[in-house]
Parts: C-alpha cells; sequence; structure tokens
C-alpha cells in the first residue's frame, strides 16, 4: 500500500512544476496588478525608501515616510499628497509592469522556453532584492514598544511577507531549469 502511494506520488513531478510555474505566474500578475492601487503603492515604501538599491527612486529620504503612512483601507489627503510629492505611486506602477512583465514571460513556456528561462531568472533576481530587505528595512522586525520580544529573529507582518520570497527564490530557481532544459532540447 506505501510502495504504490510512493509510486504514485513519484510520477507527479510533472503536475508539480506546472502547478509551481503558473502559481509563481499567479502570484507575479497579482501582486504586479495591485501596484496600480494606492493602498499597495504606500504599503511598500518602508521597504524601497530603505533600500540602497532602489531609493533614488522616491524623492524623499528614509525614514521621513513613516509620518505619512496610510493603514490599508485608509485614505488621509495629506499622507496622499506627500506620497505623490515622493513620486510614490509613479514608482509602484512601473515596479507592477515589471513584475506583470516577468510573469508574463515565464508563463510563455510552452511556446518561448527560452523567454520562460529568462523570466525565471529575472525573478530569481527580484527575489534576491525581495529578500536584501530583510536587512534595510527596520519594518521587518518587531519594534522595541516595551515589551521583552522584538528585533532579530521575531519578524514583524512586513517581515513575514518578505521572508516567504525565500520559496519564491527556490520555484524561479527550478522553473528557470525546467525551461533552459526545454529550450535546448528544441534546437
Amino acid at each position: 500500500m506505501l510502495n504504490e502511494l510512493l509510486q504514485r506520488a513519484a510520477q507527479l513531478d510533472r503536475v508539480g512544476m506546472h502547478l509551481l510555474r503558473y502559481g509563481t505566474v499567479l502570484v507575479l500578475l497579482w501582486i504586479g496588478g495591485l501596484k496600480v492601487y494606492k493602498y499597495e503603492a504606500d504599503g511598500i515604501v518602508p521597504f524601497v525608501a530603505n533600500s540602497p538599491l532602489m531609493s533614488f527612486f522616491y524623492h524623499f529620504d528614509a525614514p521621513e515616510y513613516r509620518q505619512y503612512m496610510n493603514r490599508e483601507g485608509q485614505v488621509v489627503p495629506e499622507n496622499r499628497a506627500w506620497h505623490e510629492a515622493n513620486h510614490t505611486y509613479p514608482f509602484a506602477l512601473g515596479l507592477g509592469a515589471v513584475i506583470c512583465a516577468i510573469g508574463v514571460l515565464i508563463a510563455l513556456y510552452p511556446w518561448f522556453p527560452t523567454l520562460s528561462a529568462l523570466g525565471s531568472f529575472l525573478c530569481f533576481s527580484m527575489s534576491l532584492v525581495t529578500l536584501s530587505f530583510l536587512i534595510t528595512t527596520p519594518e521587518t522586525w518587531v519594534p522595541d514598544l516595551g515589551g521583552p520580544e522584538h528585533g532579530f529573529p521575531l519578524l514583524s507582518g512586513a517581515g513575514r511577507l518578505v521572508v516567504k520570497d525565500v520559496i519564491m527564490l527556490g520555484a524561479s530557481v527550478v522553473t528557470m531549469a525546467d525551461a533552459a532544459r526545454r529550450a535546448l532540447t528544441s534546437q
């Protein structure tokens, strides 16, 4: 009985690859698409503002953003005006377009495996940048608000969001290798 279950499980690798590839595409398109909404653009400000790789996209330096953050679903006109001046929304639109383009490239696997491999490589690179936020963004760790539980290794909600990119990193390597293998065999 166990042997039969293991044999069936061993045959699921292609199904798993498709789930991994198109699950990655779904996440990229969804997260990239959300960048058109101001609440999502507001939410990425701490990551971008604190990143030495990305902070130049914004007009104002960190940590000035802290006093202008909107909670998800909240609209404070003065805060939105600050984000307009900061270039928060145009940056988010550009980032969303790039993320969606990466998703589309990965989705092209059946027709253009070389482009799909490129998309997976770009996803890998993007995941490395995202994971760097664990080092550069103070909001990824539980803050010291007087209690005994704060700082490393205690991830905040933002930190838990970022650390999941380790999975995206692995998925992109696996889908890149699979697409590259197919591209090489179809030449």
